[in-house]
């Protein structure tokens, strides 16, 4: 089974940019390599970080931690997803 983990955040107003930086290091620096990793940003200054894994719902993952309050506007969201189907490129 593959889970996905979702990890959603966005940054106090001008700092999108930064809150980039800083998910893309912390994801460089897991406890070990998802078999995939992808940022995305939006607007209103929010970043988007997936990261695939062997593995069931409920077990233990690597996760990216929660930036400095000073950097964010609310906490950070998380959610994780089974994957069900993959189709397309890649799948």
């Amino acid at each position: 089974m593959t889970v996905a983990l979702m990890w959603e955040a966005r940054a106090t107003a001008g700092r999108g940019a930064e809150l980039l930086e800083w998910a893309r290091a912390r994801a460089a620096e897991l406890a070990r390599e998802p078999l995939r990793r992808e940022l995305l940003r939006a607007s209103q200054d929010r970043v988007l970080v997936i990261t695939w894994w062997e593995g069931g719902h409920d077990d233990a993952l690597p996760e990216l931690p929660e930036p400095d309050a000073a950097l964010v506007t609310r906490p950070v969201h998380r959610w994780r997803f089974e994957s069900v189907e993959v189709t397309g490129a890649g799948g």
